[in-house]
């Protein structure tokens, strides 16, 4: 398997917090590509799929589009764009809300739940970039990278 100093063509780094990031982002971008491949057989973006799966665990109750953007992960989508075209799609409807007649609610579809199954079922595939780590090594991952999150959140 290469090496980051083989894959980005770089033989040094400043110290080993510098390669810690440059790996951490390429890591990211290839797991952003792998992400964008796989949902496109689902007519999906992964930021797409993120308010799908937020919509999810409101269901069944609605969510304002101000809750979908404070828990995007992508912090710089424009969660009213995306929950158009999703609506566009059939998998997420405006409902009006109950308590704010001039606010719209959304709920997601029967078919936005059915193609989160469909996905879900292949977790196998979508879980594939972490098939060399073991459930410990993943867990060590995910503590080191909330590391970097409180240090960037803070």
């Amino acid at each position: 398997m290469p090496s980051i100093e083989q894959l980005i063509k770089q033989s040094t780094f400043r110290d080993e917090k510098h390669k810690a990031i440059i790996s951490t982002l390429y890591t990211a971008n290839l797991l952003n590509g792998f992400h964008e491949n796989y949902l496109t057989q689902f007519n999906l973006t992964p930021q797409q799929y993120n308010a799908l799966r937020i919509l999810r665990g409101q269901y069944p109750k609605p969510a304002t589009i101000s809750l979908v953007r404070e828990r995007m992960m992508d912090k710089m989508s424009d969660a009213s764009r995306i929950v158009e075209r999703l609506r566009k799609a059939g998998f997420v409807e405006r409902v009006a809300n109950k308590t704010d007649r001039r606010s719209v609610d959304v709920l997601i579809t029967k078919k936005g739940l059915d193609v989160l199954a469909e996905i879900d079922a292949q977790s196998l595939i979508i879980d594939s970039p972490t098939k060399n780590l073991t459930q410990e090594e993943a867990k060590e991952l995910s503590r080191l990278l909330g590391k970097m999150i409180d240090a960037l959140v803070e």
